[in-house]
């Protein structure tokens, strides 16, 4: 059992940056891969970026690829998206997610979830 928990979420204006975490507890995460998504009302779960646990390889969705940076703490068990440049598009919940096992772009793919974080950017 993996227990997420995310943390940073909030309101900044278009073109701001926000920094959003992902703390980890329960088995250890050798074997797995840490991804974010995100959601807006009435659509579905969309993928933003995920890391591997072991070689920390990382893949990004074309909608934020130059824009978010995904990076691990192995010492405290944490994945880290720094999110640039925002924009009303990036408005949403963010969930992190976790699965053993290679990254994955499809949340069905994903075994553990967090309750996620609202982000709002106001122009």
């Amino acid at each position: 059992q993996v227990h997420l928990v995310e943390s940073g979420g909030g309101s900044v204006q278009a073109g701001g940056s926000l920094r959003l975490s992902c703390q980890a507890s329960g088995r250890t995460l050798e074997s797995h891969s840490l991804g974010w998504f995100r959601q807006t009302p009435g659509k579905e779960r969309e993928f933003v970026a995920s890391i591997t646990w072991s070689g920390g390889t990382t893949y990004y969705a074309d909608a934020v690829q130059g824009r978010f940076t995904l990076s691990r703490d192995i010492s405290k068990g944490a994945v880290h998206l720094q999110m640039n440049s925002l924009n009303a598009d990036d408005a949403a919940v963010y969930y992190c997610a976790a699965r053993r096992g290679w990254a994955d772009k499809r949340a069905l793919r994903y075994d553990y979830w967090g309750q996620g974080t609202q982000v709002a950017v106001s122009s």
